[in-house]
């Protein structure tokens, strides 16, 4: 029995492969499941159902972020500041800044407070249309600090109404007590920290930096090879700094996703075709690292390979919480269109997490999440800047 229903509404469900627009459309719920999305002329019986009359505004999916890096202890400002004076990511990597000195401040803080950190980085993604979220850890780079990461990414989805998918990326940097010793670190990933992640439950995948300042692409194998052995889908950053195959390492892997991607190459692409790898784009990172390598977007689109975007909110090198300000600077930064931009947020962001068959698009037996917008046209959500025209965000029917 429908128990809700939203109507005198204009629909992109994303169910084709455009925006599925709908003029005069309805979207009906039952149990916190879609039970029909499509024109009001097809509309199901509703008796007594709670209806909500929508004023002719626009019906999406609910947004998807599908990588960040939202729990985390302090930020990096200072660390911004020597990037405008002229350091380079890499210079302060290695001089103990970058991630290890987020490391710090993670280690330092306890669940509770990982947790209130992270509280108003996702309410300002839930206050433009998100309503599901992946968390990567990494930041605790030790057995104990990386679950108590992933424990406090589960508590999001306690304190705030929002799917959350968890990824463990512990062999993101290497710590201080295994300097010099990056074998020996990766080991502990995969001998103690993977074992255990999948013991608790916590993870939903396994990622991993493969990069020059990161892990090697062998290194980054055997990270996977652990995956694999614990039934844990994998994704990886690759090909950010310099080009080492991570991509196509990914592909081999049958991974969820590879990310960022900026010095993919073709053989990156035609093996992340083959095995149905996302490409998740992060325009975000770009910008903020001004770098001049774009992805090689029209490589991906001849290629057939899905595109995603995120925000990639992070301290370090995204410090970015708004998912309609990533929809604009793909478009404008990786020429983007308007329909890659925002099935780059729905139904490829849904794929990148392995939730195709949950989410992403109004459809028939889906979880009811909406965002519903005051616009005229789909495009305005991927044309403005520092405009938010969310009338109201529906999760589970709610």
């Amino acid at each position: 029995m429908i128990e809700r229903l939203w109507h005198n509404a204009r629909l992109a469900t994303m169910a084709d492969d455009a925006l599925g627009l709908v003029e005069d459309g309805v979207v009906a719920c039952a149990g916190g499941r879609i039970v029909f999305a499509g024109p009001a002329a097809e509309a199901p019986s509703a008796a007594g159902a709670e209806r909500i009359d929508c004023g002719g505004r626009w019906i999406t999916p609910g947004l998807i972020d599908c990588h960040t890096h939202l729990v985390h202890g302090g930020d990096r400002a200072t660390e911004f500041a020597m990037r405008l004076a002229g350091a380079s990511y890499e210079d302060i990597a290695r001089a103990g800044g970058g991630i290890v000195s987020t490391m710090r401040a993670t280690r330092a803080a306890g669940e509770d407070e990982l947790v209130a950190q992270a509280l108003p980085r996702l309410d300002a993604m839930l206050a433009e249309g998100v309503t599901t979220i992946e968390v990567k850890s990494g930041y605790g780079l030790s057995t104990d600090d990386e679950l108590r990461m992933l424990r406090a990414a589960r508590a999001l989805a306690t304190a705030r109404d929002v799917r959350v998918a968890t990824t463990f990326l512990g062999a993101h940097a290497l710590p201080p007590e295994y300097a010099g010793d990056a074998d020996g670190y990766v080991a502990l990933v995969c001998d103690t920290m993977i074992p255990a992640v999948a013991r608790a439950g916590l993870a939903d995948a396994v990622d991993a930096f493969c990069e020059g300042i990161g892990f090697t692409p062998a290194q980054t194998e055997r990270v996977f090879a652990a995956a694999g052995a614990h039934g844990l889908p994998v994704k990886l950053h690759a090909e950010q700094l310099s080009a080492l195959g991570g991509a196509t390492l990914a592909a081999r892997h049958r991974a969820l996703s590879a990310d960022h991607l900026e010095h993919a190459t073709d053989a990156d692409v035609a093996a992340m075709a083959a095995a149905g790898t996302v490409a998740v784009l992060l325009p975000g990172a770009f910008y903020f690292m001004r770098e001049t390598t774009l992805p090689p977007v029209a490589a991906l689109r001849a290629a057939g390979v899905p595109i995603a975007l995120a925000t990639d909110c992070n301290p370090g090198t995204s410090p970015l919480t708004s998912p309609l300000l990533v929809l604009n600077m793909a478009a404008t930064l990786f020429r983007l269109t308007v329909v890659e931009a925002l099935r780059g947020m729905t139904v490829n962001a849904a794929r990148a997490l392995r939730l195709s068959d949950e989410i992403g698009t109004l459809e028939p037996g889906k979880a009811c999440d909406l965002a519903i917008w005051s616009i005229r046209d789909p495009a305005e959500l991927v044309y403005r800047i520092g405009f938010n025209p969310l009338h109201s965000r529906i999760r589970n029917g709610r």
